[in-house]
């Protein structure tokens, strides 16, 4: 999730450029630039690393003189952390300037189509396909070359575009991107957040797939696909700037878990071409492998016991999973046919990568699936899968969870097909389920008003107790997890099967107990141990699917979430438990985003 930050006005661009970015920091970048128009031409300005850096090679955007400019800070998705790869990107002619947030998913074909007439790519990012087929594309009319550029592309964007041929206006392009548009007084603006703009404007345009704006000091002028014109509303902020850093949320916890549907698809949507999964030209040959292994820590951990149901089941491989601190020191019996899956979203989690390498010295590949470009772990494995959720600044973790389960359903899905586990049409029917994920859980978020008043029921219990079977029990150790984690209440997961061997002693008049009832094959079974619990007093929140009728005359309240394929369920079971936690957390009144003891990534033993 980059930042990107345009001007227009009577001022000089650059020191307002930096100041947006810096208001961008908490994204989360590991390389920034700007691009100021300077008579007749672009300069480009772009470091690896920080603001602060940028401020200095560019003396504070005095050594960049002119009053448009566009700005950006980088999350590297394709290629590593390097000036080459940061933004803004220049045409072969040095004519055009562009700055990207998204991912542009027919890259690769686009990028051969204009290697193929001749076009040269300084990097090896995605975004540089924009910034030459503007080039190709234009002939004199501006707006009709962001027009066809923008029909080439698919994925998702928030393009800044500056051409040195018409240096009295920039454009802004918007598709499955945020996008805001500031409006001031003989300058405008655009910006990824309006934590960019709250300091030079309250007013703001806030643009919709598929349109894109063009402005000038005097004005702005938004646009259909089509190319119409049309008037928006201008809506004022109201939001204070630390309020505006998290997209008006309260905490960036609750933001994160709102952006888990299109984090998913982020995720998920380059790795699906033409009726396939594709793993970014990994070749894994499966064939060899009779084991697999998978290790991680924390909710990483959680997420590898998720979908080890969806692996054995598709790959027919036996799946193991090992936390990485037990795993290093574990003399593990692991060789050359054994596939070792390293879950981590820093990519420099200590125990993980002592437990990776421990493994590899046994002759195992290891395959990485991380959330940071150039991390150590990335760096290590033999192949690498990154989730692409962007950056999540909350300590507890609900975006890396979840597409970290994605990226392991995607390789399940893989790996049959590979290994020819499955026939066509079974194929094709999980990954249209695969496909339905990020509705599923927007739905799952949409159905569950409710929670804010649970959590009022709820928060004030000493401990909890998370129950389910089979894919239920292992979103149940990740429900668990979240809900001790930022309300600080003692919360334990079990399989339901083993209550009465020995927890349910714990059971008394008035104790909350999370049932998990989604996965129908054994429903059925669990509903007798919420009958067990309930005989001794218990409180039981069921999580459940609307139509289950059984559940809702059982449990005392109830949590919805929309019918999916026990084997991908995680993803959609997970989100309103997450909500759930968070709600506690808020009616306590903990420290949600930090969490007290905790660390995003723990680099330590």
């Amino acid at each position: 999730m980059c930042g990107i930050v345009g001007y227009i006005g009577m001022q000089n661009a650059a020191p307002i450029l930096l100041e947006g970015l810096k208001k961008l920091e908490y994204r989360g970048y590991d390389s920034a630039g700007i691009a100021v128009m300077q008579n007749g031409s672009i300069a480009v300005s772009k470091v690896t690393g920080r603001i602060a850096a940028l401020a200095e090679k560019t003396e504070h955007g005095s050594l960049l003189p002119g009053t448009v400019g566009i700005g950006h800070t980088r999350w590297a998705t394709h290629g590593a952390p390097t000036d080459a790869n940061a933004h803004p990107h220049t045409s072969n002619d040095g004519r055009f300037a562009v700055v990207h947030n998204g991912i542009i998913e027919n890259y690769l074909e686009l990028r051969k189509e204009l290697m193929e007439k001749g076009y040269h790519f300084d990097s090896e990012t995605d975004t540089e396909v924009v910034v030459h087929l503007m080039e190709m594309y234009y002939q004199g009319d501006l707006k009709q070359a962001v027009m066809r550029t923008s029909a080439r592309l698919c994925g998702s964007y928030a393009l800044g575009i500056l051409c040195s041929d018409e240096p009295n206006r920039m454009f802004a392009v918007r598709e499955a991107s945020p996008l805001i548009l500031g409006v001031g007084v003989g300058e405008n603006f655009f910006a990824s957040d309006v934590t960019a703009l709250v300091a030079y404007t309250r007013n703001a345009i806030y643009l919709d797939d598929g349109e894109f704006a063009e402005l000038t000091p005097d004005g702005i002028q938004v646009y259909d696909c089509t190319g119409q014109p049309f008037r928006k509303k201008v809506s004022r902020i109201s939001w204070d700037i630390q309020a505006a850093e998290k997209g008006g949320y309260e905490h960036f916890m609750r933001k994160e878990i709102m952006e888990q549907p299109r984090a998913v698809k982020a995720t998920m949507a380059p790795r699906l071409k033409d009726g396939q999964v594709v793993l970014d030209d990994m070749e894994i040959d499966l064939h060899g492998i009779r084991k697999i292994v998978i290790t991680a820590c924390g909710s990483a951990y959680y997420a590898g016991c998720a979908a080890k149901y969806a692996i054995e089941k598709l790959c027919h491989i036996p799946v193991q999973i090992e936390l990485a601190s037990e795993l290093r020191y574990s003399d593990p019996l692991i060789d050359a046919t054994t596939l070792l899956i390293v879950l981590s979203q820093s990519g420099e989690t200590a125990d993980t990568i002592a437990a990776m390498k421990e493994c590899q010295s046994h002759g195992a590949k290891a395959l990485a699936i991380v959330n940071v470009v150039g991390s150590t772990i990335a760096k290590l494995a033999d192949y690498c899968l990154y989730t692409w959720a962007g950056p999540e600044i909350a300590v507890a973790t609900t975006k890396g969870y979840t597409t970290q389960l994605t990226a392991l359903y995607l390789f399940a899905l893989y790996g049959a097909k590979e290994l020819r586990t499955v026939d066509e049409a079974e194929y094709q029917k999980k990954l249209q389920v695969l496909k339905a994920l990020p509705k599923l859980m927007q739905q799952a978020l949409d159905m569950n008003p409710n929670l804010e008043q649970l959590a009022k029921k709820y928060h004030r219990a000493h401990s909890m107790f998370f129950i389910g079977r089979n894919t239920d029990y292992a979103v149940a150790l990740e429900g668990a997890l979240k809900m001790k984690e930022i309300s600080y209440i003692h919360a334990e997961s079990y399989a339901a099967g083993e209550l009465k061997h020995g927890t349910i002693a714990l059971i008394s008049e008035g104790q909350p107990v999370i049932a998990l009832c989604c996965n129908d094959a054994i429903t059925e079974k669990t509903m007798s141990n919420i009958v067990e619990v309930k005989a001794r007093g218990a409180e039981v929140l069921a999580v459940a699917c609307r139509d289950n009728q059984k559940i809702v005359s059982l449990a005392d309240d109830m949590i919805f979430v929309p019918k999916v394929e026990p084997l991908f369920s995680a993803a959609v079971e997970i989100v309103p438990l997450q909500l759930l936690a968070y709600y506690v957390a808020r009616e306590n009144g903990c420290d949600i985003d930090k969490p007290k003891n905790l660390a995003k990534s723990v680099t330590v033993e």
